[in-house]
């Protein structure tokens, strides 16, 4: 009887070379090398002010077309950008840019303010301004002298108080 070492990162290996692999076949048979559908892409700024701004690239997209919402200090953006169907006189001859459903969700931080969240589309990138809790932003908190303290006050060679 024969021993044979196993182990799981070869069939992992084998796995990953069978996907890479079918993405090849599908991309070469002309099929979107994701089936995944259109993911835009996103940035998130804390501003100066400790808000958040999400901005996400959505071009050629309607306002219409756009659904955001916040649950549970989750931000979701969600919508379809749809491939417009050539007339009879047009062929596509190449299509690259991504088209389809997409779902982006972000946790946010639960400083967050979720009852005044904004949101504008201008020129196909989308704007969410995120604002913190004022409670939750960070403040000065100046120390004040407890009453009956003396002030310090030093002279060359020895301490003096000095009532209040």
């Amino acid at each position: 009887m024969t021993l044979t070492r196993w182990s799981p990162v070869s069939g992992l290996a084998a796995l990953e070379i069978d996907r890479l692999n079918r993405m090849f076949d599908a991309a070469f048979r002309g099929e979107p090398l994701s089936s995944g559908g259109w993911v835009p892409p996103v940035d998130i700024i804390e501003t100066a002010g400790q808000d958040l701004v999400v901005k996400a690239d959505l071009p050629e997209m309607k306002r219409e077309d756009i659904k955001i919402s916040f649950e549970n200090n989750v931000l979701t953006i969600e919508g379809e950008r749809k491939l417009s169907a050539p007339d009879d006189r047009e062929q596509h001859h190449r299509v690259e840019r991504g088209y389809g459903a997409f779902r982006r969700s972000f946790t946010m931080p639960a400083s967050v303010d979720g009852s005044a969240i904004a949101a504008e589309y201008q020129d196909g990138v989308l704007t969410v301004r995120l604002p913190r809790r004022a409670e939750s932003l960070p403040r000065q908190i100046q120390i004040n002298r407890a009453r009956g303290d003396r002030e310090l006050r030093a002279t060359p060679g020895h301490l003096v108080a000095r009532p209040e």
